[in-house]
Parts: C-alpha cells; sequence; structure tokens
C-alpha cells in the first residue's frame, strides 16, 4: 500500500487548550480505518483539519494527487472536496425537505458543471447530462437498497435511512477518502448491522479508503483494519485491532477491561 494522505505534527489550538496536538498519521490506499477516543479526545477537530472546516496552528496534511503531493492545510473545505475527500457529520445535515433523488443530484453538480449558455437556454447538452446524472444517481441508491425511496422526502424517512442517504450523498462526489463521523450514532442494534455491512461493502466495492469516528467498538473491531487512538488530542496508540483490544494505555485510558 502507498500513502494517500498524510498528517505530520498536526497541531490545533484554541486559546491556551491544545485540541489537537502533534499528531502523526497516515492513510493509505483502500484503507479501512478507525479512530476512537474518549468524548473531547479531538476526533472531530481532526476531522475538521483534514477537511478544511478548521485551520491548522501548525503541522501539515499533504494528499497525494494525480499532479503530485499537495498540502491540504489553508484550502477552502469546497476545494478540498473537489480533491477527492468526502465526509459526513455527527448531527445530519441533508436538505431534509428535498426528495432523496435531489439530495444525491446535488451533490454531484460540484464534478458535472454544465455551460452557463447551455443551462440558461436548456441546450440539448443540458438535458442529456441531467439524464445522465439521474442515472448515476439512482444507480447508487440501488447498490443501497434506497431507489424505492427516491421520491421520497428526506425528512420523511427513518433516522437510520437518512444516515445511510448521508453516506451515498458523500460517495456521489467520488471520493478517494470517506471520512465518517460517528455513522452509527441513534442507531438501534439491528441498524448498526446494517451499517456495518454498508461501510464494508463501500471499502470494498468503491475501492476507496474509509477513515471513520465511532464509540460502538463492535462494529470499530468488525471492519477497521488499523485504528488511531487518541486522548487529550494527542496520539495514545496505533495499531491493528487486536494490537489495540492487547494495549494497557488504550484499555485504561478508554476501552475498558470487558472488551
Amino acid at each position: 500500500m502507498s500513502v494517500l494522505l498524510e498528517v505530520k505534527d498536526l497541531t490545533k489550538n484554541f486559546g491556551g487548550l491544545a485540541a489537537v496536538s502533534n499528531v502523526n498519521m497516515h492513510l493509505d490506499d483502500n484503507e479501512l480505518i478507525a479512530l476512537i477516543g474518549p468524548n473531547g479526545a479531538g476526533k472531530t477537530t481532526l476531522f475538521n483539519l483534514m477537511t478544511g472546516q478548521t485551520v491548522p496552528s501548525a503541522g501539515s496534511i499533504t494528499l497525494r494527487t494525480d499532479s503530485g503531493v499537495q498540502v491540504l492545510n489553508g484550502r477552502k473545505p469546497y476545494k478540498i472536496a473537489d480533491m477527492g475527500l468526502a465526509r459526513t457529520f455527527q448531527n445530519i445535515r441533508l436538505f431534509k425537505e428535498l426528495s432523496v433523488l435531489d439530495n444525491v443530484l446535488i451533490s454531484m453538480t460540484s464534478k458535472n458543471k454544465e455551460g452557463l449558455v447551455s443551462s440558461l437556454f436548456r441546450l440539448p447538452a443540458f438535458y442529456k447530462t441531467e439524464a445522465r446524472l439521474v442515472k448515476e444517481a439512482m444507480d447508487l441508491l440501488k447498490i443501497f437498497h434506497m431507489q424505492d425511496l427516491a421520491d421520497t422526502t428526506a425528512n420523511n424517512m427513518p433516522y437510520g435511512a437518512q444516515r445511510r442517504l448521508e453516506i451515498v450523498r458523500a460517495l456521489a462526489t467520488k471520493p478517494k477518502i470517506l471520512f465518517l463521523d460517528e455513522p452509527a450514532a441513534g442507531m438501534n442494534p439491528e441498524e448498526t448491522a446494517a451499517l456495518t455491512a454498508t461501510i464494508r461493502q463501500i471499502q470494498q466495492d468503491f475501492g476507496i479508503t474509509v477513515l471513520l469516528i465511532e464509540h460502538d467498538m463492535s462494529l470499530v473491531m468488525n471492519v477497521a483494519e488499523r485504528i488511531y487512538v487518541l486522548q487529550y488530542g494527542k496520539l495514545l496508540a496505533e495499531g491493528t485491532p487486536q494490537e489495540i483490544q492487547a494495549n494497557q494505555a488504550v484499555i485504561d485510558a478508554y476501552l475498558g477491561g470487558g472488551v
């Protein structure tokens, strides 16, 4: 495997508080990685730094692209998304009054810009592009067994289905790396089991790198190839699920003796 995204000595200070402190990590091609740690450990802040929602105080974030290694520090979130990084959020951020299909189509627009003249005058090229995008969106929904919900208003779907739609919408941007921020939050055991299968399917079928923040340890241990552990903004440990389960520092800090 080769490194796709690398974080070096990454630090974020909020006043006198170091929310993230000298973190080093890497994400490889087609890898499924988990980021765990107690509440307040800095996990979401780290996601925000890597996806451009927050600007680092120090350190660097680099991404390997077709044109070479690019520094992500200081780039706008939409620019980073265009470079192949997509994410979901702890709190669902769908366009809740729009249909499921429209939610997916909106995510496709950044990489499928039609010319101004064609769009204004509804030239044949505009309708051809629109038809292609609808087909691609429906094909994506079918993969996640949501095609029958295409015309349903997003807000009218069950919580678990809304979570799945957020993931579909992120995948619609054709990312190289998918960041999932607590995707199982608020789910019941059946929904979590279905999500576990979905995450595995995403990584295998789409051939992308997945990094997830999650508190459900059964989900993490079932899907992750590697795990990073944060505590008080610092990297406490890194390793395979088996190594993390056996790491006494991690057990003392987070997992507990019953794991």
